[in-house]
Protein backbone atom coordinates (compact mmCIF):
# COMPACT_ATOMS: atom_id res chain seq x y z
CA UNK A 1 0.00 0.00 0.00
CA UNK A 2 1.51 3.33 -1.05
CA UNK A 3 1.61 6.25 1.34
CA UNK A 4 -0.58 9.25 0.60
CA UNK A 5 1.46 12.15 -0.79
CA UNK A 6 2.09 14.98 1.61
CA UNK A 7 0.51 18.36 0.96
CA UNK A 8 1.86 21.86 1.58
CA UNK A 9 -0.74 24.38 2.74
CA UNK A 10 0.10 28.06 2.59
CA UNK A 11 -1.85 31.02 3.86
CA UNK A 12 -2.28 33.93 6.24
CA UNK A 13 -3.94 34.79 9.53
CA UNK A 14 -7.63 35.63 9.08
CA UNK A 15 -9.22 37.21 6.02
CA UNK A 16 -10.93 40.37 7.33
CA UNK A 17 -8.35 43.16 7.19
CA UNK A 18 -9.37 46.53 5.78
CA UNK A 19 -5.94 47.45 4.29
CA UNK A 20 -6.14 44.35 2.07
CA UNK A 21 -9.07 45.90 0.23
CA UNK A 22 -7.72 47.23 -3.04
CA UNK A 23 -4.36 45.50 -2.44
CA UNK A 24 -5.19 41.79 -2.10
CA UNK A 25 -8.94 42.02 -2.60
CA UNK A 26 -10.10 43.72 -5.82
CA UNK A 27 -11.68 47.13 -5.41
CA UNK A 28 -15.40 46.83 -5.07
CA UNK A 29 -15.39 43.20 -3.93
CA UNK A 30 -18.26 42.83 -1.41
CA UNK A 31 -16.93 42.18 2.08
CA UNK A 32 -19.15 39.11 2.27
CA UNK A 33 -17.16 37.53 -0.56
CA UNK A 34 -13.69 38.09 0.89
CA UNK A 35 -13.36 34.58 2.33
CA UNK A 36 -14.47 33.11 -0.98
CA UNK A 37 -11.83 35.17 -2.79
CA UNK A 38 -9.12 34.25 -0.26
CA UNK A 39 -10.04 30.59 -0.66
CA UNK A 40 -9.46 30.83 -4.41
CA UNK A 41 -5.95 32.26 -4.01
CA UNK A 42 -4.61 30.61 -0.85
CA UNK A 43 -4.76 27.04 0.43
CA UNK A 44 -5.25 27.67 4.14
CA UNK A 45 -6.12 30.32 6.71
CA UNK A 46 -5.25 30.40 10.40
CA UNK A 47 -8.21 31.74 12.40
CA UNK A 48 -7.30 33.92 15.36
CA UNK A 49 -10.86 34.76 16.38
CA UNK A 50 -11.32 31.36 18.04
CA UNK A 51 -8.66 32.40 20.56
CA UNK A 52 -10.80 35.28 21.80
CA UNK A 53 -14.39 34.04 21.51
CA UNK A 54 -16.48 30.92 21.03
CA UNK A 55 -17.87 30.41 17.55
CA UNK A 56 -21.05 28.53 16.64
CA UNK A 57 -21.62 25.39 14.55
CA UNK A 58 -23.48 27.59 12.05
CA UNK A 59 -20.42 29.82 11.66
CA UNK A 60 -18.11 26.87 11.03
CA UNK A 61 -20.53 25.48 8.43
CA UNK A 62 -20.66 28.86 6.71
CA UNK A 63 -16.87 29.12 6.57
CA UNK A 64 -16.57 25.62 5.13
CA UNK A 65 -19.17 26.39 2.45
CA UNK A 66 -17.27 29.43 1.17
CA UNK A 67 -13.93 27.79 0.35
CA UNK A 68 -13.09 25.10 -2.20
CA UNK A 69 -12.42 21.43 -1.53
CA UNK A 70 -8.84 20.93 -0.41
CA UNK A 71 -8.72 24.18 1.53
CA UNK A 72 -8.22 23.90 5.30
CA UNK A 73 -8.60 26.15 8.34
CA UNK A 74 -6.21 26.08 11.27
CA UNK A 75 -7.97 27.13 14.47
CA UNK A 76 -6.30 28.81 17.42
CA UNK A 77 -7.33 27.23 20.71
CA UNK A 78 -9.06 29.52 23.26
CA UNK A 79 -7.10 31.81 25.55
CA UNK A 80 -8.97 30.35 28.53
CA UNK A 81 -7.10 27.08 27.98
CA UNK A 82 -3.57 28.45 27.58
CA UNK A 83 -3.50 31.66 29.65
CA UNK A 84 -3.67 30.04 33.06
CA UNK A 85 -1.17 29.33 35.81
CA UNK A 86 -1.99 25.61 36.08
CA UNK A 87 -2.35 24.15 32.60
CA UNK A 88 -3.47 20.81 33.97
CA UNK A 89 -6.77 22.52 34.85
CA UNK A 90 -7.57 23.47 31.24
CA UNK A 91 -9.74 20.43 30.51
CA UNK A 92 -13.12 22.19 30.65
CA UNK A 93 -11.95 25.00 28.36
CA UNK A 94 -10.59 22.52 25.84
CA UNK A 95 -13.83 20.53 25.89
CA UNK A 96 -15.97 23.64 25.37
CA UNK A 97 -13.85 24.56 22.36
CA UNK A 98 -14.14 21.11 20.81
CA UNK A 99 -17.90 21.05 21.43
CA UNK A 100 -18.43 24.51 19.90
CA UNK A 101 -18.82 22.98 16.44
CA UNK A 102 -15.30 22.80 15.01
CA UNK A 103 -15.98 19.44 13.35
CA UNK A 104 -18.66 21.16 11.24
CA UNK A 105 -15.67 22.15 9.08
CA UNK A 106 -15.43 18.48 8.08
CA UNK A 107 -12.39 17.74 5.90
CA UNK A 108 -11.58 21.46 5.94
CA UNK A 109 -10.60 21.26 9.63
CA UNK A 110 -6.84 21.62 9.88
CA UNK A 111 -4.52 21.78 12.90
CA UNK A 112 -5.52 23.21 16.27
CA UNK A 113 -2.92 25.73 17.45
CA UNK A 114 -2.32 26.15 21.18
CA UNK A 115 -0.32 29.35 21.61
CA UNK A 116 1.41 30.28 24.87
CA UNK A 117 2.53 33.67 26.15
CA UNK A 118 6.25 34.56 26.13
CA UNK A 119 6.35 34.55 29.93
CA UNK A 120 5.03 30.96 30.19
CA UNK A 121 7.93 28.73 31.25
CA UNK A 122 8.30 25.01 30.74
CA UNK A 123 7.12 22.87 33.62
CA UNK A 124 7.54 19.23 32.64
CA UNK A 125 4.74 17.83 34.80
CA UNK A 126 2.18 20.57 34.23
CA UNK A 127 2.82 20.95 30.52
CA UNK A 128 2.74 17.19 30.08
CA UNK A 129 -0.62 17.13 31.84
CA UNK A 130 -1.90 19.77 29.41
CA UNK A 131 -0.72 17.78 26.40
CA UNK A 132 -2.56 14.74 27.77
CA UNK A 133 -5.80 16.77 27.68
CA UNK A 134 -5.59 17.13 23.89
CA UNK A 135 -7.57 14.28 22.32
CA UNK A 136 -6.38 12.51 19.19
CA UNK A 137 -9.94 12.45 17.85
CA UNK A 138 -13.29 14.11 18.49
CA UNK A 139 -16.74 13.55 17.01
CA UNK A 140 -15.35 10.96 14.64
CA UNK A 141 -12.61 13.21 13.26
CA UNK A 142 -8.88 12.90 13.76
CA UNK A 143 -7.39 15.99 15.39
CA UNK A 144 -3.96 17.48 14.80
CA UNK A 145 -2.53 19.57 17.62
CA UNK A 146 0.37 22.02 17.49
CA UNK A 147 1.81 24.07 20.35
CA UNK A 148 3.54 27.41 19.94
CA UNK A 149 5.80 28.21 22.87
CA UNK A 150 7.70 31.47 23.19
CA UNK A 151 10.03 30.99 26.15
CA UNK A 152 13.57 29.60 25.94
CA UNK A 153 12.93 27.25 28.87
CA UNK A 154 11.21 24.99 26.33
CA UNK A 155 14.52 24.41 24.57
CA UNK A 156 15.07 21.10 26.29
CA UNK A 157 15.10 17.53 24.92
CA UNK A 158 12.42 16.62 27.47
CA UNK A 159 9.93 18.96 25.79
CA UNK A 160 10.69 17.52 22.35
CA UNK A 161 10.35 13.98 23.71
CA UNK A 162 6.99 14.84 25.31
CA UNK A 163 5.67 16.12 21.97
CA UNK A 164 6.97 13.14 20.00
CA UNK A 165 5.48 10.70 22.47
CA UNK A 166 2.05 12.28 21.92
CA UNK A 167 2.54 13.09 18.21
CA UNK A 168 1.94 16.79 18.78
CA UNK A 169 3.76 19.30 16.59
CA UNK A 170 6.04 22.07 17.78
CA UNK A 171 5.29 25.29 15.91
CA UNK A 172 8.32 26.75 14.18
CA UNK A 173 8.18 30.51 14.70
CA UNK A 174 10.29 32.80 12.56
CA UNK A 175 10.37 35.87 14.78
CA UNK A 176 12.84 38.44 16.10
CA UNK A 177 12.35 37.50 19.76
CA UNK A 178 10.27 34.33 20.17
CA UNK A 179 11.86 30.95 20.81
CA UNK A 180 12.91 29.19 17.60
CA UNK A 181 12.36 25.42 17.63
CA UNK A 182 12.42 23.52 14.34
CA UNK A 183 12.27 19.95 15.67
CA UNK A 184 9.85 17.70 13.80
CA UNK A 185 7.66 15.99 16.41
CA UNK A 186 4.47 14.89 14.63
CA UNK A 187 3.13 13.67 11.29
CA UNK A 188 2.89 17.27 10.08
CA UNK A 189 4.90 20.50 10.31
CA UNK A 190 3.54 23.93 11.22
CA UNK A 191 5.42 27.20 10.66
CA UNK A 192 4.48 30.83 11.34
CA UNK A 193 6.66 33.33 9.42
CA UNK A 194 6.83 36.74 11.06
CA UNK A 195 9.73 38.64 9.49
CA UNK A 196 7.97 40.28 6.58
CA UNK A 197 8.91 43.63 5.08
CA UNK A 198 6.02 45.86 4.02
CA UNK A 199 8.24 47.78 1.57
CA UNK A 200 8.58 44.63 -0.56
CA UNK A 201 5.78 43.77 -2.96
CA UNK A 202 5.76 40.11 -1.91
CA UNK A 203 6.63 40.81 1.72
CA UNK A 204 9.86 38.79 1.57
CA UNK A 205 12.89 38.99 -0.75
CA UNK A 206 12.78 36.47 -3.63
CA UNK A 207 15.76 34.57 -2.21
CA UNK A 208 14.02 34.19 1.14
CA UNK A 209 10.89 32.84 -0.54
CA UNK A 210 13.06 30.45 -2.59
CA UNK A 211 14.61 29.27 0.67
CA UNK A 212 11.23 28.73 2.30
CA UNK A 213 10.05 26.73 -0.69
CA UNK A 214 13.05 24.42 -0.31
CA UNK A 215 12.40 24.04 3.42
CA UNK A 216 8.74 23.25 2.83
CA UNK A 217 9.63 20.63 0.25
CA UNK A 218 12.21 19.08 2.59
CA UNK A 219 9.60 18.78 5.35
CA UNK A 220 6.99 17.37 2.96
CA UNK A 221 9.38 14.69 1.76
CA UNK A 222 10.02 13.57 5.32
CA UNK A 223 13.28 15.32 5.98
CA UNK A 224 14.13 18.56 7.74
CA UNK A 225 15.92 21.74 6.63
CA UNK A 226 19.57 21.74 7.66
CA UNK A 227 19.61 25.49 8.31
CA UNK A 228 17.02 25.73 11.11
CA UNK A 229 17.84 25.13 14.80
CA UNK A 230 16.70 21.95 16.52
CA UNK A 231 16.80 21.19 20.24
CA UNK A 232 17.18 17.43 19.93
CA UNK A 233 19.90 16.33 17.53
CA UNK A 234 18.07 13.04 16.94
CA UNK A 235 16.09 13.42 13.73
CA UNK A 236 12.49 12.31 13.43
CA UNK A 237 11.62 9.26 11.36
CA UNK A 238 11.75 10.00 7.64
CA UNK A 239 8.20 9.89 6.33
CA UNK A 240 6.16 12.29 4.15
CA UNK A 241 4.46 15.02 6.19
CA UNK A 242 1.83 17.64 5.47
CA UNK A 243 3.19 21.15 5.92
CA UNK A 244 1.30 24.25 7.04
CA UNK A 245 2.98 27.64 6.51
CA UNK A 246 1.43 30.96 7.46
CA UNK A 247 2.62 34.51 6.89
CA UNK A 248 1.53 36.22 10.08
CA UNK A 249 1.43 39.66 11.69
CA UNK A 250 4.58 41.52 10.56
CA UNK A 251 4.08 43.24 7.19
CA UNK A 252 0.48 42.04 7.28
CA UNK A 253 -0.40 44.14 4.25
CA UNK A 254 1.92 41.93 2.16
CA UNK A 255 1.07 38.59 3.79
CA UNK A 256 -1.30 37.38 1.03
CA UNK A 257 1.26 38.30 -1.65
CA UNK A 258 3.95 36.39 0.24
CA UNK A 259 1.70 33.34 0.55
CA UNK A 260 0.79 33.43 -3.13
CA UNK A 261 4.44 33.83 -4.10
CA UNK A 262 5.33 30.75 -2.07
CA UNK A 263 2.42 28.79 -3.54
CA UNK A 264 3.70 29.66 -7.03
CA UNK A 265 7.17 28.40 -6.15
CA UNK A 266 5.80 25.11 -4.88
CA UNK A 267 3.88 24.25 -8.06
Amino acid sequence: MTKKAAKIYTGVGGWTYAPWRGVFYPKGLPHARELEYAGEHLTSIEINGTFYSTQSPKTYRKWASEVPDGFVFALKGPRYAVNRRVLAEAGDSITRFLESGITELGPKLGPLLWQFAPHKKYDEADFGAFLDLLPKAFDGQTLRHVVEVRNDTFKTPGFIAALRQRRIAACYAEHDSYTEIADVTADFVYARLQKGDESLKAGYPPKALDQWAKRAEAWAKGGAPDDLPCVDKKAAAKTPRDVFIYFIHEAKLRAPAAAMALIERLK
